[in-house]
């Protein structure tokens, strides 16, 4: 395409690149916006009771006629776990390939979105035209079938986003990924690269998928005589497909266990990217009619969430599977930054109730290594490197190795959520910010819990609620019965009768005060109820519990 006037395309990334997740970013030339992923995080240690977090669209809702649509790269969850809720504001089309339409359709049937949103399979080497854009999808290998570069035509230029991706010569399905394409596209001149920068301070190759498969099949080999469980990502499919020929190999029956991987798993047989021999899978409860060493179980928990399948079984709570004595359990996984606590905990309580707990050699990383990197710049010769994906210090060391291969620096661009950067062929620039975030999804609520509720859970998780009853005469402010005090969370009361019996004369000194005054309203005597408690306490204790007053009259 040629460059029509003096416009500018502008990437404006709306999350995603100061953590691993949440990625979603936009592409904007004068009236189309075309949006790239749209993913979830998983809440921080402190954001109690949160159980997802999804981006803020401020921007896509305020800007809602020049949407075009999503072009997702992948199914994994940091890409499309928050189509559902962003849906529900910016209906607009989606776009992507056979498997990762099935997993979107399953969230959409969950959330009743599959009727009232317009869906379009696209296949590799395939294009789609979208306002001012023509987006056109390159195969590249990742931890789970069909996931996509994009080539990104604008009249500015072309950018190629390379999705998360590493370079796999012999995958377990499907095709090798398209250099010769990236090569082609190349040689065209393509104005900018977003790329992967996961495990861009890794250095050398990623492993290829097939080598996890000889991996089980020496495990299968040499734990003959035991029941296996393998916890691993629902998501992996190649995976799932590796540990089923290793199982049907040995003659074992393989039980999927956790709703997650029940569901991908039943859309990957369906689409044909799974290939499951006859009578091979069984269900849960067909497990008491076969030799534990005829067995596979395969698990969602691999990184130790407390209600996954194998989290229950190690602390004794799954309905239908206990953990026995020399049961091999295989973490097929590389724990995320952040979870080491968490999986570490589960291995201790598998190990104390007897299993074998593997958890070397049984993984690769779906992500490009610096070698792998240093490839697709070499074919793609970007003149702009965006390194996306990843923390601050994975986008730091893609940038630096972009620098290595001679990109000039000031032509390296590492964005932060909201950064609008402007570009054509003249130059580019950090033009501008728009308005960013997280929005909290606590069960049903989306966006109503704010920080100042999380404030509020993390004071009462630290130090607890007092919570202080008074009954007052109506018209004369009489104390009739109280002031009582109750405690959760603070002090058992029964082992403290001496402090909160003082707390409680102190208090009704601090009250008598306040009551002879007939006109004091009851925003003042709750006032001086909190202070005195708040000054009491801290004296007694140093801690802080919250005060919560509540006055009755009669």
């Amino acid at each position: 395409m040629k460059r029509e006037n003096n416009s500018k395309l502008k990437i404006i990334p709306l999350g995603g690149l100061e953590q691993i997740g949440m990625n979603i970013t936009a592409f904007e030339y004068e009236n189309s916006i075309v949006v790239v992923d749209c993913g979830l995080a998983f809440p921080e240690d402190d954001m109690l009771g949160i159980d997802l977090v999804i981006p803020d669209i401020t921007y896509l809702r305020d800007n809602i006629e020049k949407v075009k649509g999503f072009v997702i790269t992948h199914g994994h969850e940091d890409h499309i776990g928050a189509l559902p809720y962003v849906l529900k504001e910016i209906n607009v089309p989606i776009y992507t390939t056979k498997l990762t339409m099935g997993i979107i359709e399953n969230k959409l049937k969950e959330h009743n979105l599959l009727r009232c949103t317009r869906r379009k399979v696209v296949r590799h080497g395939q294009s789609i035209n979208l306002g001012q854009f023509r987006i056109e999808f390159i195969k590249t290998n990742h931890s789970i079938q069909d996931a996509s570069a994009l080539a990104i035509y604008s009249p500015a230029g072309i950018v190629v986003h390379t999705g998360d991706f590493k370079v796999d010569y012999t995958p377990v399905f499907g095709d090798a990924i398209d250099l010769q394409r990236f090569a082609e596209i190349g040689k065209k001149g393509v104005l900018a690269l977003m790329s992967d920068s996961t495990n861009a301070e890794r250095q050398g190759f990623t492993m290829s998928e097939r080598t996890v498969g000889k991996t089980f099949d020496t495990l299968f080999a040499e734990h003959r005589n035991t029941r296996i469980i393998i916890a691993t990502f629902a998501s992996n499919v190649d995976r799932v497909q590796q540990i089923i020929n290793s199982a049907y190999k040995y003659d074992r029956k393989v039980v999927v266990e956790g709703r997650s991987m029940v569901n991908i798993i039943s859309t990957a047989s369906e689409l044909g990217y799974l290939n499951v021999p006859d009578k091979t899978l069984i269900e849960i409860d067909q497990l008491k009619n076969y030799p534990d060493e005829k067995t596979v179980l395969i698990t969602t928990g691999s990184q130790g969430e407390s209600m996954a399948a194998l989290s229950r079984m190690a602390a004794d709570i799954h309905k239908k599977v206990t953990i026995k004595p020399g049961d091999t359990v295989i973490f097929s996984s590389n724990p995320i930054p952040g979870n080491e606590k968490a999986v570490s905990k589960v291995i201790n309580e598998l190990s104390q109730k007897g299993a074998n707990v593997i958890f070397q050699d049984a993984h690769v990383s779906g992500h490009a290594c610096q070698e792998e990197l240093k490839l697709i710049y070499s074919l793609v010769k970007p003149r702009y490197a965006i390194p996306a994906h990843g923390e601050y210090r994975h986008l730091k060391a893609n940038a630096k190795l972009a620098e290595s291969l001679g990109i000039d620096k000031e032509n390296i661009f590492i964005l932060k959520s909201g950064n609008v950067l402007e570009l054509d062929d003249k130059g580019a620039k950090i033009s501008g910010q728009v308005h960013t975030g997280a929005i909290l999804v606590d069960g049903l609520g989306v966006g109503d819990v704010g920080n100042i509720v999380l404030r509020d859970r993390q004071h009462l998780a630290e130090d607890g609620i007092l919570i202080v009853v008074l009954t007052l005469e109506r018209g004369s402010n009489q104390l009739l019965a109280g002031p009582d005090i109750v405690s959760r969370g603070f002090v058992y009361v029964r082992e403290s009768e001496s402090l909160m019996e003082e707390a409680r004369q102190v208090l009704q000194q601090a009250l008598e005060g306040c009551l002879s005054n007939r006109h004091a309203d009851w925003s003042r005597i709750k006032l001086v109820i909190r202070d005195t408690m708040n000054d009491f306490i801290w004296k007694r204790t140093k801690r802080k519990p919250m005060i919560l007053p509540i006055i009755m009259d009669v």
